[in-house]
């Protein structure tokens, strides 16, 4: 079963891959400040000028959106759901979020909603659409 869902699992690697990335890089940002260094704490006065706000914000935002796709992708292998459809899905949703992650890095801007808005969005449609199209799939 497993291999049918081959470009899928790729996909899937592909995604957990970039939260690893970025958490390598919200550390070593992080740790690279100026003017003190506390594990684990971000100072409450940086904002999206600093990039080291941003590095953080990418990753804790990359956690928080992988969790409904990942999930529901295992549901969905589970079920037999359409190895083809899910692909696209998958692979759709970790391109979005690359295109995030970089527009995050580069666009340092309070402004809401900025270019990278609309990567978010992509990959929050995907997960929604995965949602409601694989439970018609397990309801009929």
């Amino acid at each position: 079963m497993l291999e049918v869902y081959q470009y899928s699992l790729l996909g899937l690697w592909l995604i957990l891959s970039t939260i690893i990335i970025q958490s390598m890089v919200a550390v070593r940002v992080h740790r690279r400040q100026k003017g003190g260094y506390m594990p684990g704490i971000i100072k409450p006065e940086l904002n999206h000028s600093s990039i080291v706000f941003r590095t953080y914000r990418t990753f804790q935002n990359s956690i928080e959106n992988a969790i409904p796709i990942l999930g529901m992708s295992v549901i969905a292998m589970l079920s037999e759901y359409s190895a083809y459809k899910l692909s696209i899905i998958i692979w759709v949703y970790a391109i979005a979020r690359i295109i995030h992650m970089a527009l995050y890095y580069k666009i340092a801007t309070n402004k809401n909603p900025s270019p990278r808005s609309t990567f978010w969005a992509v990959g929050f449609l995907t997960n929604f659409y995965l949602m409601v199209d694989l439970g018609i799939f397990l309801v009929v």
